[in-house]
């Protein structure tokens, strides 16, 4: 007695029906592999140059220079000075391959997509990783030297600032995080846009509310200091608005594109009962 073929893992216009579920997981356990490949190779290049050590001077340099002359950070744990450079180093690979990362897992995905869910994600993704790198870079360019220069200013003349080094890292790790993913506001805005789930004007008189909700993250998630809550929350409201546009701009696009075929239906309509055939 045959058995039918077990479904594929991600049915779609481009899949065969007829291939079993484990060649789906070979293909993921493969793409996985070279995914990994490409960030090991990255992370042993960053290795040779600038080295762990280099990648740490860069990521601490927004910090030490504001530090008194002399001063420098340190390490309360024996194995920090090897360890913690290391897990930079290995974030910094991440980032570096996480374009050929990501085309692996569409590599993956997109033979389960039909041809308008490609044009409609494919958009999203690369808008995301863009703006998310964006947020990262406001954040070591703009934030950390402006915050560095608050705090010094603020600290007694009788304390030494001598921050240690892991957390340091951990600091900048979650400031990356958040500026990164505060960043993806409009894609939020445009996703739930595009799902039908909230309209123009729904989004227009939730902007109140959103200005407050974001004033309150930044207080959450940033120093008490001033200038990194307003570096937070102004381009999340920034964003916000920047997605409102791009919303109703795509509507209107739609709108215009919908009334031109409209109009060209009627007019193929009003022509057809004189054709000959």
């Amino acid at each position: 007695m045959s058995t039918n073929p077990s479904p594929p893992l991600l049915p779609g216009p481009d899949t065969d029906p007829g291939q079993p579920f484990i060649t789906h997981l070979i293909e993921l356990r493969d793409r996985l592999i070279r995914a990994i490949i490409a960030i090991l190779v990255v992370f042993a290049a960053l290795c040779v140059w600038p080295s762990p050590s280099g990648m740490y001077d860069l990521l601490a340099a927004p910090l030490v220079s504001h530090f008194p002359v002399g001063t420098h950070l340190i390490a309360t744990s024996v194995i920090s000075p090897i360890v913690v450079p290391i897990k930079i180093t290995l974030l910094a690979a991440f980032f570096v391959a996480l374009p050929y990362v990501l085309f692996q897992m569409w590599s993956f995905i997109a033979p389960g997509l039909y041809n308008h869910e490609k044009k409609a994600v494919m958009p999203l993704v690369v808008a995301s990783t863009l703006l998310f790198f964006a947020g990262v870079a406001f954040c070591f360019f703009l934030v950390i030297p402006s915050m560095s220069k608050f705090i010094q200013s603020w600290a007694p003349a009788s304390i030494t600032a001598a921050p240690d080094i892991e957390q340091y890292f951990s600091f900048v790790l979650t400031l990356f995080v958040v500026f990164g993913c505060a960043f993806e506001v409009p894609i939020v805005v445009i996703g739930l846009a595009q799902l039908g789930l909230v309209s123009v004007q729904q989004l227009k008189s939730f902007r109140g509310y959103f200005i407050v909700v974001a004033f309150v993250v930044s207080a959450l998630v940033t120093p008490p200091d001033v200038l990194s809550q307003l570096a937070l929350a102004i381009p999340m409201i920034m964003l916000y608005q920047i997605g409102i546009w791009f919303v109703q701009m795509t509507q209107r696009q739609k709108k215009e594109a919908e009334a031109q075929a409209e109009e060209a239906s009627e007019s193929r309509d009003l022509t057809a009962p004189g054709e000959q055939p």
